[in-house]
């Protein structure tokens, strides 16, 4: 089967596991010839792989199985590397074989052989998660290579795998990552909170990640066995505001044909999650301290008062302190829900986050989608850091997942990013200047007005704080700005470093 007459010509350079250590390299061979699969195993063991094999797919499939099982004999219990697979077998195809290995162990690699190769197979086995596929006969130096290719790509998998584990044990929190010094101040105050039934308010940024927290919060309290019921505010109609918070009798208003169970009463013995508070009206303010305050409410329509046993938590992407100044948010209200405050970075303020966030999103997705990534490039790695996410983590998931389903190779690229990340930043050295932007005669260079803003305000905040030594207060003042508004700004043009 093997062709062993290209091995001794030269070519390339033999991919063997060298220095590897073969304990890390065990492969099952699945193939119906007897003659084909006792080649396959002497010519593996030669090469220094620890190799076994078995003539059916369901065969194959018991003996994975066994081995993840890890029996009583360390060496034939510990679990397979890679499958080296024929197409045509009786019973369960190698097409099939690739497909359930890819459910049930995705840890193992497949590499396909067979003598039956054409291009549509080949792509529909590469689409199936083959990481590669080689047509009999096939030559020592070919299969060397094909096999090197894969356990390396194996190896990533279980590296990045491993990786993950590490950091979510040390940095994360579910499915929120981060290990910005911010982040965890938030995972602590989480872990504190959590037990308590004490009022949560979440700040931060729309796409920083408030829902997951508050789902934390949740899952870590006493309360986990009941309900998580969420409110976005900013969605809902202030005509449907009450209604949908507190529920209705039917004939209370127009439309309203049967009696309706409102959010609180739905998340009794739970939790409820009231996000864009922010954006409740004053009279809804009202109401909703009420319950703050009574744990009780009364439906639309109702003279019926029904208490409540909700832990309440709720979120702005606005700073409060700045509302409630303005004279657009009740400070009684204010000063109810902000019991214990928790405050989430924008992803341009914590931008060492990006790779362990990458890293968590590629995983993620390559599982859902079906895809075998790896990793990706710096440089594609380096383009996102220069990127400044408005959209914040919720961009940055948008855009992973986007070059998960775009990709062509193992490794993301910059190939793979929307052009909105990779155009040069506003201001950056070969980057649109405002002026440029301003000049009729210029071509236009589309880019978010956002971004195309943020470069004279930011030259505007220098050029106040040189002029005011850099007093935050005086700066403020004279820009007309809140103190905290100033800060934050300035921390995300990164001035709050050149303070002296």
């Amino acid at each position: 089967m093997l062709n062993r007459a290209a091995s001794a010509s030269g070519g390339e350079p033999p991919v063997t596991p060298g220095t590897q250590d073969p304990a890390a390299a065990r492969i099952l061979i699945v193939d119906d010839d007897p003659i084909v699969a006792d080649s396959l195993v002497e010519f593996l063991r030669n090469e220094g792989y620890d190799p076994a094999s078995c003539a059916s797919g369901a065969e194959a499939l018991a003996t994975l199985e066994e081995a993840e099982r890890r029996g009583e004999a360390p060496r034939a219990a510990r679990p397979f590397n890679l499958v080296l697979c024929d197409v045509a077998m009786p019973g369960m195809s190698g097409m099939e074989l690739l497909r359930t290995v890819a459910e049930r162990f995705p840890h193992v690699v497949v590499v396909i052989l067979t003598g039956y190769g054409t291009i549509e197979s080949a792509v529909e086995a590469i689409r199936r998660g083959a990481a590669d596929y080689l047509v009999k006969p096939v030559v020592d130096a070919e299969l060397r290579l094909a096999l090197g290719k894969a356990l390396r790509q194996q190896a990533l998998l279980a590296e990045n795998k491993a990786l993950k584990e590490r950091l979510d044990e040390r940095f994360g929190l579910g499915n929120i990552v981060g290990r910005d010094y911010r982040m965890a101040k938030a995972f602590e105050l989480i872990e504190a909170v959590a037990p308590s039934k004490a009022t949560v308010l979440v700040t931060g940024e729309s796409g920083t990640g408030k829902s997951l927290l508050a789902r934390a919060i949740h899952e870590r309290s006493p309360r986990r066995a009941g309900p998580f019921v969420e409110m976005f505010c900013g969605s809902i109609p202030e005509t449907l505001l009450e209604s949908e918070l507190f529920g209705h009798v039917k004939g209370a208003f127009t439309g309203a044909h049967a009696d309706k169970q409102g959010r609180f009463v739905a998340a009794g013995g739970g939790t409820i999650f009231i996000d864009e508070i922010n954006s409740a009206s004053p009279a809804m303010q009202l109401k909703l301290l009420r319950v703050l305050q009574e744990r009780r409410l009364e439906p639309v329509g109702s003279t019926r008062t029904i208490d409540v046993d909700v832990r309440v938590i709720l979120a702005s992407n606005q700073p409060l302190e700045d509302l409630v100044a303005r004279g657009e948010f009740r400070q009684d209200l204010y000063y109810r829900i902000n019991v214990v405050k928790i405050e989430l970075p924008a992803l341009r303020e914590r931008t060492g986050d990006i790779p362990i966030l990458v890293r968590h999103f590629i995983e993620h997705f390559a599982s859902e989608y079906g895809k075998t990534i790896a990793g990706i490039a710096d440089s594609a790695l380096d383009a996102l850091r220069r990127h400044r996410f408005p959209g914040n983590v919720r961009e940055l998931q948008n855009i992973i997942e986007r070059a998960v389903v775009l990709a062509r190779s193992p490794t993301l690229t910059e190939q793979d990013l929307p052009a909105s990340v990779l155009s040069p930043e506003i201001g950056a050295p070969g980057g649109s200047s405002l002026g440029s932007l301003l000049d009729e005669s210029s071509p236009w260079d589309p880019i978010p007005l956002e971004r195309a803003l943020e470069e004279p305000e930011k030259r505007i905040i220098l050029k106040a704080l040189k002029a005011n030594n850099w007093n935050r207060q005086a700066t403020a003042d004279a820009l007309q700005i809140n103190r905290t508004t100033l800060y934050k700004k300035m921390k995300g043009y990164g001035l709050d470093r050149m303070a002296g």
